[in-house]
């Protein structure tokens, strides 16, 4: 058979390390796929800059649409990233006739219902494996791994950022904006790490992987995200005192009112395996009604793990051109007219557990009257631990952790709190999970 010719779009760290593998590993691909896959063209903004992959035999391009229109080519890889230009791209590349593979998020989460949409209507597939949690082959896991399940929950640290920060401030007891910095100078984080740190990036990857688990549209608009940068030492200090620890997740719940779709900090029991995830790696935890909880580790980003994604779609499309098109794996898991209309819940809906931390005034009925308000809004306590005041601090710290309640009762109980005389600033709350 005649090989497949593959167009690659970008040749920046993901671009070129998946040129490295495709060429370093040419055979072995060959066999798995069971045709030869060559690169024949590629496009780059500069083409005299240096890079990490060799582009010999490779023709260059500083305009993506040469590949795009290029009739010799099969299979497009979108390796740009954003989803500015790049969506008219895709779609030109689909309307084309050409499979595309693509390691883009924001481009999935916010504009793959049309995208997947005029792929199917073209008989073309995009597979976007390595948009979620680089080298962890997750989406193949639930799309196809745990097609027998009912998934129940899934509950990720995907994104490595900010996993790298919460684990020096832990290790080392540093603060936030002290680590931000480090993780700036060490490439970990952009210039402007908003994305990263404030839940856009993991709320982009989480709205993937909730349509891929539930059978839902994609839904990036009714995602909650929460960041870290509120988070300090101290409360990592006291986490860790009461046997928990402070990851930044993802999670998406079906419950038998709706869907929770919400990426925040989260204090989760210390046992736990993805506790234990440390660094900028990245881990999802899948719950399934038949497999029960399934864990995924591995890296997150970086030039071969993401790239390794990304050639493992290019077999698949490869293995999948001479098939039918209505008998191939659905993109998003589910038949396309079998997509649920399922209701994404607002955050007041949500039901899970808190950790509370304020600052009271050192006299005797305080603690009683905040407890009594918990107890007006059905918040029951699990644990309390009260701090001595430092030096000539009136104020002392009372740190609690709540069982699972329901979130508007929480936020009303918290207003009350807050507006005792007796309690000073706000008080600080980060949600608790158990994943059991």
């Amino acid at each position: 058979m005649k090989p497949v010719k593959v167009g690659v779009l970008g040749l920046g760290t993901v671009g070129g390390g998946t040129v490295n593998v495709l060429k370093r590993n040419a055979e072995e691909i060959a066999r798995r796929a069971g045709r030869e896959i060559i690169i024949t063209r590629a496009s780059a903004k500069d083409l005299n800059k240096q890079r990490i992959c060799d582009t010999k035999h490779i023709s260059l391009t500083t305009n993506p649409l040469d590949i795009i229109n290029d009739p010799e080519i099969d299979i497009v890889l979108e390796l740009i990233g954003g989803a500015g230009p790049v969506k008219d791209m895709v779609l030109q590349a689909i309307a084309n006739g050409k499979h595309v593979v693509t390691a883009n998020k924001s481009l999935i989460a916010l504009h793959g219902n049309e995208i997947f949409a005029k792929a199917s209507k073209q008989g073309v597939i995009v597979a976007f494996e390595a948009a979620v949690a680089g080298g962890i082959p997750i989406i193949k896991a639930i799309r196809e791994g745990l097609s027998g399940n009912q998934i129940q929950w899934l509950a990720g640290i995907i994104n490595g950022t900010g996993n790298f920060i919460l684990t020096e401030m832990r290790d080392k007891g540093r603060d936030f904006y002290d680590v931000l910095a480090e993780a700036q100078a060490l490439g970990y984080a952009e210039a402007d790490p908003t994305f990263d740190v404030e839940g856009i990036d993991a709320g982009h990857k989480l709205t993937i992987l909730a349509s891929i688990a539930f059978g839902i549209p994609l839904q990036f608009d009714k995602v909650y995200t929460e960041g870290i940068s509120q988070i300090t030492r101290i409360d990592v200090e006291y986490a860790e005192q009461l046997g928990y620890r402070i990851k930044h997740l993802g999670i998406a719940r079906k419950t038998d009112t709706g869907i929770e779709l919400r990426v925040h900090p989260t204090l989760i029991p210390e046992r736990r395996l993805i506790a234990n995830v440390d660094g900028v790696m990245n881990a999802i935890v899948v719950k399934g009604d038949a497999v029960g909880p399934t864990l995924y580790y591995g890296a997150g980003a970086g030039a071969e793990p993401t790239a390794s994604a990304v050639v493992a779609d290019v077999i698949d499309v490869v293995r999948a051109l001479t098939s039918d098109p209505e008998n191939r794996v659905p993109h998003l898991a589910f038949q396309a007219d079998a997509l649920a209309d399922i209701a994404v819940l607002p955050p007041e809906k949500f039901k899970t557990a808190y950790y509370l931390r304020l600052h009271a005034e050192d006299k005797p009925g305080v603690l009683a009257d905040v407890t009594k308000i918990l107890a007006n809004h059905q918040i029951s306590i699990e644990a309390i631990i009260q701090k001595e005041s430092f030096g000539d601090e009136t104020a002392i710290p009372i740190i609690m952790l709540t069982q699972t309640t329901l979130e508007q009762e929480m936020n009303a109980a918290i207003a009350e709190i807050e507006a005792l005389k007796t309690v000073t600033g706000k008080v600080n709350r980060i949600r608790l999970e158990t994943l059991r």
